[in-house]
């Protein structure tokens, strides 16, 4: 009867064990547990580099949301950004999407800035003007090599 009963005791500890690996799986590695309640934008950009799944949104410093999907548009070849907006934030048509940088060589991130439109963009509706990321190599590969004439 003791063996029995240090074997549940074993059984049990390695169960809440197993637990507690997943929930901080879940937890520290982002992974979504269920559908999150918002909408999907979508936006338009020349380069994202640098920008992955998963990103925050922005706007005013407070998160909205987080890029769900990074994918090439093969009719306007730009970066189409599909944007998971949380429910309960509207924002209008002329809104406008940028791809930031968090610090000098942090993540990137995409920044709202608020328009003053009174229409609101619905459910698959696209940002009508975004601003792409900053290429800083190609910035400094300019001012290297640029002529003098």
């Amino acid at each position: 009867m003791k063996s029995i009963n240090k074997e549940f005791y074993v059984g049990v500890f390695v169960i809440i064990g197993l637990l507690c690996a997943g929930y901080l799986t879940v937890v520290l590695g982002g992974v979504p547990m269920f559908n999150p309640k918002g909408y999907t934008l979508y936006a338009y950009f020349t380069s994202v580099s640098g920008l992955k799944n998963g990103a925050g949104i922005e706007m005013a410093g407070v998160e909205i949301g987080n890029v769900s999907e990074i994918i090439l548009d093969k009719e306007r070849l730009e970066a189409k950004v599909a944007l998971r907006i949380n429910q309960g934030v509207q924002l209008s048509e002329d809104s406008i999407a940028s791809v930031k940088t968090a610090g000098i060589i942090g993540e990137k991130y995409i920044s709202i800035s608020p328009g003053g439109s009174d229409i609101m963009l619905e459910d698959k509706e696209a940002f009508s003007n975004t601003e792409s990321a900053l290429d800083i190599e190609s910035m400094v590969r300019k001012f290297i090599f640029k002529d003098d004439n």
